[in-house]
């Protein structure tokens, strides 16, 4: 059987682990496969590169467009990234009738649903196991290893370089400033790593993840984000002490009112398998109503770890290529026209634990305000660590962990707290999640 021909955008970090993973695995992926697969064609702006790491075994170009209208390519990887260049050339190349295979998890988070509505159209594939979570198969498990189940909830740790600078300041008790100049030396963090200590790549991802658990629409734009570039040290350590870790958790929840879509630094009991993922590594945890919870674990990011899910997909093209499109798995694990309508909702409805760390005047009489004001506000405290104030302060701490309540009533709670004369700083609020 003739070889599937494989047309590259981008040779990058990615592009360049799939060219080599690929070819030195040829004979293996061809067993799975039933054909061969190669890459005849690949387009980079560092032609010099590019030609560095084909070695004369593919066409070079500096003009994506030329590999997505050429008739003699039958799938096209897009691995160059970004939004507006990425996203012309993957239309163009559905409307051309070629299949896509991508890593843009930022690209599908923001236009996916018109890619889908424009692959359906054609009856092309769209596969983009790699877009989330790297090596980890977590989007094949959700839609089609666990399509028996009702999911309930998704939790996940699924960037790297914000488990890594979390792990470093836990581990040795340093700043987020000196943890991120690390992680950037180590090539873990951009130059500029906005996206990642921002959250908003997390924020992709779950948005990816959410639209394929709970049959609703890629909803990036109604996600809460957060990133951790408020989280001090002593709250990593109090956190400890109380029998915690945090981290950043991308988290997706069905309740009856709608689903909970957010990202932000939580606190997870150190008891969790999760709370014990350390380092680059990424992690996802699904609770389904039949199987229960299941836990993914594995290399979020890198050549050859998301190169693996790059020619996942092209295997399964080469599997479902000759299927008609009305009998292969639905680009977001439900039918189209079975999309549901479930609302995102507000940060403000959202359902969870709190840690609560109070600066106060030491003085008797200020614990049972604040107990009075979080029963106004229907809070109730499930633990409290109080610090001794240190020697010549007037002022300690106190951590308070709440029991499940809703995300307004802190916030109410926290400002009659703030505006009381015997608080000395702003209240920090971290969410927690039992994930029981």
């Amino acid at each position: 059987m003739k070889p599937l021909r494989i047309g590259l955008l981008g040779i990058g970090t990615v592009g360049g682990g799939t060219f080599d993973v690929l070819t030195r695995n040829a004979d293996e992926i061809s067993r799975r496969a039933g054909r061969p697969i190669t890459i005849t064609h690949v387009a980079d702006k560092n032609t010099t590169l590019a030609n560095q790491v084909v070695a004369g075994r593919a066409v070079v170009t500096d003009d994506g467009f030329a590999i997505v209208r050429n008739p003699d390519i039958d799938v096209v990887i897009e691995l160059i990234g970004g939004y507006s260049f990425a996203k012309q050339l993957m239309l163009e190349a559905i409307a051309n009738g070629k299949h896509v295979v991508t890593a843009n998890k930022a690209l599908l988070a923001l236009h996916g649903n018109e890619i889908f509505a424009a692959a359906r159209a054609k009856g092309v594939i769209v596969a983009f196991e790699a877009a989330v979570a790297g090596g980890i198969p977590i989007i094949k498990a959700l839609r089609e290893g666990l399509v028996a189940n009702r999911i309930e909830w998704i939790a996940g740790i699924i960037n790297g370089t914000t488990n890594f600078i979390l792990s470093e300041m836990r581990s040795k008790g340093a700043s987020f400033a000196d943890v991120l100049a690390v992680a950037q030396a180590k090539g873990y963090a951009e130059a500029d790593p906005t996206f990642d200590i921002e959250g908003i790549d997390a924020g992709h991802k779950i948005s990816i993840l959410a639209a394929i658990a709970f049959g609703i629409p890629l909803s990036f734009d109604q996600a809460y984000v957060e990133g951790i570039t408020k989280i001090e040290a002593i709250d990593i350590r109090y956190a400890e002490e109380m029998g915690y870790r945090i981290k950043l958790l991308g988290i997706a929840r069905r309740r009856e009112t709608g689903i909970e879509l957010r990202v932000h630094p939580t606190l997870i009991p150190t008891k969790r398998l999760i709370a014990n993922v350390e380092g680059v590594m990424n992690a996802v945890l699904v609770k389904g109503d039949a199987v229960g919870a299941t836990l993914y674990y594995g290399a979020g990011a890198g050549a050859s770890p998301t190169a693996s899910a790059v020619i996942a997909d092209l295997v399964d093209v080469v599997r479902l290529i000759d299927t008609d499109a009305s009998h292969r798995v639905p680009y977001l694990a439900f039918q189209h026209d079975k999309i549901g309508t479930e609302p995102v909702l507000s940060i403000d409805d959202v359902e969870t634990s709190y840690y609560l760390r109070l600066r106060v005047d030491d003085k008797p009489g200020v614990l049972a305000d604040i107990t009075r004001v979080l029963a106004d506000n229907h809070i109730s405290i499930d633990a409290m660590l109080q610090k001794e104030p240190e020697e010549g302060e007037a002022q300690a701490d106190i951590i308070l962990l709440t029991h499940e309540t809703i995300e307004k009533n802190v916030k109410r709670a926290i400002a009659a707290i703030e505006a009381q004369p015997t608080t000395g700083a702003k209240v920090v609020l971290l969410r927690l999640e039992n994930l029981a």
